[in-house]
């Protein structure tokens, strides 16, 4: 099969899914499509270009979820969706946060993401969108870059989270006895270990309700 940009994409997308973006190269993606590195310039022009491209058919991906019939629902969706996607892959949610995307998928979630906010309640100016949707993107970015950085790091140890958690027992216990850490303690001792997508999805719920229940003026 000829080459193409869609196709050097998901070759990259298998490669990063694999490795992570620190072992992802045009050199390797060439070797992998059977092509010599060259070929690859007359498709993208860097590895920053091959990022938008990627980085853009996961959003492709989230788009799909499309405008629902309400504004919150569609919300809902849209976030959900980007967690998932940011689940498969580990990568995606290293580049939130970071530089605007703006490919035409990044820009129609974002375009969804702002219209729904837009017809909430709580929303009633430009300026109440703009904190509006700085508030759940910052919300999600966080949420998912914490989630599969706790992902990573039971890999990394061979343990899961639990067993990580148990294994600085002696030391937490060192510093809780001092009594310094009073509150911190409590989370410790007799927080319970939250499921990951239900403590998402209240977290969100609460975010949406506090865009909602805006006070009038």
């Amino acid at each position: 099969m000829p080459l193409s940009r869609e196709k050097i994409a998901a070759t990259a997308i298998r490669l990063a899914d694999a490795h992570g973006l620190d072992g992802l190269s045009l050199r390797k993606i060439a070797k992998e499509l059977g092509v010599g590195p060259m070929r690859l310039y007359d498709y993208v022009i860097n590895k920053s270009e091959l990022l938008d491209l990627m980085v853009d058919v996961v959003y492709a991906r989230i788009a799909e979820v499309g405008q629902r019939p309400g504004w919150r629902d569609t919300v809902l969706a849209i976030a959900h969706a980007t967690r998932d996607a940011a689940l498969d892959h580990e990568w995606f949610s290293d580049v939130l946060g970071g530089r605007p995307h703006l490919g035409p998928h990044a820009l129609a979630v974002g375009e969804a993401t702002a219209a729904a906010l837009s017809a909430a309640p709580g929303v009633r100016d430009i300026g109440d969108l703009q904190r509006a949707v700085g508030a759940l993107n910052a919300f999600v970015i966080g949420s998912v870059r914490r989630e599969v950085t706790e992902r990573r790091t039971a890999r990394s140890t061979g343990t899961d989270e639990a067993a990580f958690q148990a294994s600085l027992g002696p030391y937490l216990t060192r510093m809780l006895r001092t009594g310094r850490y009073p509150t911190v303690a409590r989370l410790v001792i007799d927080g319970a270990h939250l499921n990951a997508e239900e403590t998402f999805n209240h977290n969100l719920t609460t975010i949406l309700d506090g865009i909602t229940s805006r006070p009038p003026t």
